[in-house]
């Protein structure tokens, strides 16, 4: 989707069902509170593409949910150890198993000064639950939402919810009423090109106000001096710049005028590292990278194999898995910040063992014999399309990986653009293999498992299994953890689907991705494995 070139300006200026705690590295530093900050403190923070829209029910994209989430909040929140902890709601009270009150926090406002109250929550679940929108994951599991009183909700569960309170911070309140009187009640449709108020402006209750997007150009923000919270840094106003071209965003680093860049060219690490101008923090990202292969439709578009699929063979998903140098991207591609993957999930998130996340090693000879086996001697054709703005290398791995099944017979073509054009691609399900990379915001397996694995539905489950992967196993596996209290039981149902995943071949994992983040001297800020910045812990001094 690409929007008007013009600028899009803002009209008015404990943890229960919590899983354990992860380890992360220290990086950006705390910002100073706004309320005794003596002068303005811009940052000026650059990566590599654009956010998809506005509207926080729309899309399921990280860069796009990282900048949303400046001006939109959820019941809860995440603090310095990505643990649950309460933001729009002040406290929450299990009543039942399938019965959770929340209380709201009050004298809490939107940018437009308006009270947030009971009816916004109630009104948000019903919006984000449409057809339209991408992110159901988040309220999966909720049947209703129930205004008790002005300040208090109660949300009506299928039964046991182990991740809620991980799934509620990214369910963003929207204000109803400026949301009716704007005529954006509903989400965006994005994979039909809809352009609506909503995904244009941005009017939540949370620490910084948009006041303009230019896409591709620039977003700006300023500090929310009525938010509910102190704000634990001193940053006043944002500059979030997309820049594509890698050798562009490093010179403006270089040169002073970025702050922050998130998205840093592996080639430039070392030298970066070296100057004295600057730091890097570095540390691990909870996204996997990995390519999927349409596995459902009776001919494959745009191959020359006709009449059938030859992605439903289990053989050639392995032989396309065995045809894959890993540690060749790592090592030349990735220059060491990468780790090879087997699994759907990083390390960090519930579910990843070390002991089952052992990739395969290249094995020209192997891969050759079972695509013989499965009656592609010659090798086949396929479409393959891939972003060039999203990942870190994203169009040079899809390069390598062409070469990589080129051995073997099967020939890639490749296509690539940017991501914007990508996700509506996958979204209409017009694509027979493709590169993606897949995040973990609530750090806990299931949301792989249910969103791009299960069988889509006309509901949440596999609302983004663009392949159409569908195993009855896993099916059930997914349910069962959904409501599964017991940590042993649901932990091995987690292991038990990711290992079905894995040597069923439904997906070629390529890697886990490192991400540094480089930055003046002059920035603190705490380093985030879901690869997003938050001012409320940044300090410039």
């Amino acid at each position: 989707m690409k929007h008007a070139r013009k600028p899009l300006i803002q009209r008015s200026a404990s943890a229960l069902f919590g899983s354990s705690a992860l380890t992360l590295a220290m990086a950006f530093s705390g910002l100073m509170s706004l309320h005794s900050a003596t002068q303005a403190a811009p940052l000026r923070w650059a990566a590599q593409n654009d956010i998809q829209t506005l509207d926080p029910h729309s899309q399921n994209h990280s860069t796009t949910t990282n900048i949303t989430g400046y001006a939109y909040e959820g019941l809860t929140r995440y603090n310095e150890k990505f643990q649950p902890e309460p933001s729009l709601a002040s406290k929450w009270t299990q009543i039942s198993p399938a019965q959770i009150r929340f209380e709201l926090r009050r004298g809490v406002k939107f940018h437009d000064g308006t009270p947030f109250t009971a009816d916004d929550v109630v009104f948000s679940l019903a919006r984000i639950r449409q057809p339209q929108a991408n992110m159901q994951i988040f309220v999966s599991g909720i049947k209703e939402a129930k205004k008790i009183d002005e300040h208090t909700v109660d949300l009506l569960l299928d039964g046991p919810n182990p991740v809620l309170l991980r799934n509620l911070t990214n369910f963003r309140i929207m204000s109803k009423a400026w949301a009716e009187k704007n005529k954006s009640v509903n989400p965006q449709d994005y994979k039909a090109k809809e352009d609506t108020f909503a995904s244009r402006n941005a009017m939540g209750t949370g620490p910084y106000r948009i006041t303009a997007w230019q896409p591709d150009q620039r977003i700006s923000m300023v500090a929310n001096k009525d938010w509910w919270d102190t704000n634990k840094g001193n940053v006043t106003e944002i500059s979030y710049l997309p820049i594509k071209s890698d050798a562009t965003r490093v010179a403006a680093l270089l040169s002073g005028d970025v702050d922050l860049l998130t998205d840093l060219p592996t080639q430039d690490v070392a030298k970066l590292k070296a100057d004295p101008k600057l730091k890097v923090l570095d540390g691990p990202e909870n996204r996997t990278i990995f390519f999927a292969m349409d596995e459902t439709s009776e001919e494959l578009r745009g191959s020359n194999i006709k009449g059938k699929n030859p992605f439903k063979d289990r053989r050639v998903r392995e032989a396309l898995n065995l045809a894959i140098d890993r540690e060749a991207i790592r090592r030349s591609l990735m220059r060491g910040l990468s780790v090879p993957a087997a699994i759907m999930v990083a390390p960090g998130v519930n579910g990843h063992t070390p002991d089952i996340d052992q990739p395969l090693k290249a094995d020209i000879e192997k891969a050759k014999k079972l695509l013989a086996e499965a009656g592609y001697a010659d090798g086949f054709e396929v479409p393959l399309n891939c972003p060039n703005d999203r990942y870190v290398n994203d169009e040079e791995i899809c390069q390598a990986a062409v070469a990589m099944w080129a051995k073997i017979g099967v020939k890639a073509k490749l296509s690539a653009q940017p991501m914007s054009q990508h996700s509506v691609l996958l979204q209409k399900y017009e694509s027979p293999f493709y590169l993606y990379g897949w995040g973990v915001p609530t750090f806990d397996g299931q949301y792989t498992l249910q969103d791009i694995v299960h069988t889509k539905t006309s509901g949440v489950d596999g609302k983004g299994n663009y392949s159409r992967v569908s195993d009855a196993k896993i099916d059930q596996l997914v349910q069962a953890m959904k409501t599964e209290n017991v940590v042993a039981k649901r932990n091995g149902m987690i292991r038990e689907a990711l290992l079905r995943v894995r040597d069923e071949y439904f997906f070629i994992p390529i890697h886990h991705q490192v991400r540094p983040w480089a930055m003046r001297s002059n920035v603190d800020t705490l380093h985030r494995a879901d690869d997003k910045p938050e001012a409320r812990f940044t300090t410039l001094k």
